[in-house]
């Protein structure tokens, strides 16, 4: 048997929880050897809950240390180009969560400083939900035939106070009270990657972005509007300051086509036309899938030496979108006006 692949894990924030359990889930084909955090205490936590063997408070320690085969980067996206520089110093292939980097030049600068030295695939797990894939497949098959027209929608109340004054999603990632790109550049990134993987090329015609929650440095609304290459329109629809629904996401998406519906309503996927179908999906089970099944393309790319299906070149075109919404919108001069 192959020696399992030596993994090296940079951040112990909350999403690294969901990556250590993808990571768990390949069992002996990749194992978790040393993770890197400036909070040893949070490193500390993470590794006794994981079996984790080597603790680092930083990943250029972690890194020189060796013993790695490959590196996961899941801390705060200010730094993802400056730790992907760093990883691949040291030749090793990178896992780096979405985005590249905080801006579309900083991405493209990255992606032209290491591109062809190391592999590097972006960890956008959106697109590996199960019923997204599922969804793509009777897209490719011609289930509803050519599109049409496409309309996404995500509405929570995470930014709304509650009883008691506190703010749903901020509670659950507090990073998102500062970030000056909130809802475009942090969530629906995976709304746009996503809906590139079903519909193919997408341009940015128009886009309104708003903030309800003063709280926050960023936007918690947007109403964007896209084309496809065969100008089908597409449009989104998201906030998290809607009063009177969950402060829980559930994405809804309805795709119409020449011959057939396509729906998803939160985790229950939907097929109207002449051979109807309906799916449903085990919320907890789909999200915490999407991780092991990114985790998994990327071993399995490696050791085959196949494409990474979310390329950097792929990432820099879903970043073009968000920096479109950002420049079409002109949310980011009237907030620095406001300032």
């Amino acid at each position: 048997m192959a020696a399992p692949l030596r993994v090296g894990l940079i951040g112990a924030g909350w999403v690294t929880q969901h990556h250590l359990r993808g990571w768990a889930a390949l069992g002996d084909a990749a194992k978790v050897v040393a993770i890197a955090d400036p909070s040893a205490e949070r490193a500390a936590e993470r590794a006794r809950a994981f079996g984790i063997p080597a603790v680092f408070t930083s990943a250029e320690a972690m890194l020189e240390a060796g013993g790695l085969d490959a590196v996961d980067i899941a801390a705060p996206r200010a730094v993802h180009a400056e730790l992907a520089r760093l990883a691949a110093r040291h030749g090793l292939p990178i896992l780096c969560q979405k985005p590249l980097a905080p801006t579309l030049p900083e991405a493209e600068q990255l992606v032209a400083d290491i591109g062809g030295q190391v592999r590097l695939m972006v960890h956008e797990n959106w697109r590996f939900r199960a019923y997204y894939r599922q969804a793509a497949e009777w897209l490719r098959a011609g289930r509803i035939g050519a599109v049409r027209a496409a309309h996404l929608s995500l509405v929570t109340s995470g930014t709304v106070p509650d009883a008691e004054g506190r703010f749903q999603a901020l509670e659950r990632q507090p990073f998102m009270r500062e970030e000056r790109r909130m809802l475009v550049a942090e969530v629906l990134i995976h709304h746009l990657d996503t809906l590139r993987m079903l519909l193919g090329q997408l341009k940015v015609e128009a886009a309104a972005l708003s903030r309800t929650c003063n709280t926050m440095a960023g936007e918690d609304g947007a109403v964007i509007q896209l084309s496809t290459a065969d100008g089908a329109g597409v449009s989104i629809f998201a906030s998290f300051a809607a009063y009177g629904v969950p402060a829980q996401q559930a994405d809804r998406l309805t795709i119409l086509g020449e011959a057939g519906t396509l729906r998803l309503d939160g985790t229950a996927l939907s097929l109207a036309g002449p051979e109807p179908e309906r799916l449903d999906y085990d919320p907890e089970a789909t999200y915490l899938g999407s991780y092991a099944a990114t985790i998994a393309h990327f071993v399995a790319c490696l050791a085959s030496g196949g494409p990474f299906e979310t390329s950097p070149e792929d990432n820099l075109e879903t970043l073009r979108l968000v920096e479109d919404c950002y420049s079409l919108s002109g949310f980011e001069t009237a907030n620095r006006s406001a300032a």
